[in-house]
């Protein structure tokens, strides 16, 4: 994917939901993987023309798995101008040493959303833009029809009442293969997946069943986005 269509495809997001306005102070939760880092890149970029005046800062929390390093994210946030924080946290070794989870990651995600959102709230950030793309929305479908009995996936848009934080995704009408081109096209600094969980999630399993589905009807993907933009789930 070109940076042109990257942005073009943000921005459209962005307007059609109104996901930013004049003196928004947006912060960016990076995993270190490739939507986060692309999410970072098209605001970054976005920022330069867009005509609500926004700033950004970038955040990373660090859940204490071996091998993980920031200093290229450090480097990439450097080159675009983007302040960055690093939350050390001991969340891997509570989880996976001390609790010993049989089912961690309900509990990591609970933890590393409380670190994030604490950091955010100190940090004086009024919004938080994740970098949930097309896939994941209709992955996120998927996953409530199997598991929950119910029609539903993440909104453009959701405030959360508790912190008083506003979530935004910007990548929502882009789908992960581009994703991956573009990280790829660009060289980000894509961290080396080091959860002992990876590839072993009902999320992976949504997934797999996405791609299946889409090989033995193309367009499936395309067809159940939009029928989630027209159920009336989302209101801009």
């Amino acid at each position: 994917m070109e940076l042109q269509r990257l942005l073009s495809l943000t921005r459209k997001a962005v307007d059609d939901y109104k996901q930013i306005n004049d003196g928004d102070r947006i912060a960016v939760g990076i995993s270190g993987g490739k939507d986060s880092l692309t999410l970072l890149y098209a605001l970054a970029k976005l920022r330069r023309f867009y005509p609500h005046r926004f700033e950004l800062c970038a955040i990373t929390v660090d859940l204490g798995f071996e091998g993980f390093d920031t200093a290229p994210i450090a480097d990439l946030c450097q080159e675009l101008d983007v302040p960055y924080t690093v939350v050390s946290t001991d969340i891997y070794r509570i989880v996976f040493k001390d609790r010993k989870e049989s089912s961690p990651c309900s509990l990591c995600a609970k933890m590393r959303k409380g670190a994030l959102n604490e950091t955010i709230a100190k940090m004086g950030c009024n919004k938080v833009a994740y970098g949930h793309h097309k896939d994941d929305t209709v992955e996120t479908l998927l996953l409530s029809l199997i598991y929950e009995g119910r029609i539903h996936t993440f909104n453009p848009v959701t405030f959360l009442d508790r912190t008083g934080i506003t979530v935004i995704r910007p990548l929502l009408y882009i789908e992960e293969a581009d994703i991956f081109g573009f990280a790829n096209r660009m060289n980000l600094p894509v961290a080396q997946k080091t959860c002992p969980m990876d590839g072993h999630t009902k999320r992976e399993y949504a997934k797999d069943l996405l791609r299946q589905l889409n090989r033995d009807n193309p367009g499936v993907m395309d067809r159940m986005f939009t029928a989630i933009e027209r159920s009336g789930m989302w209101k801009p």
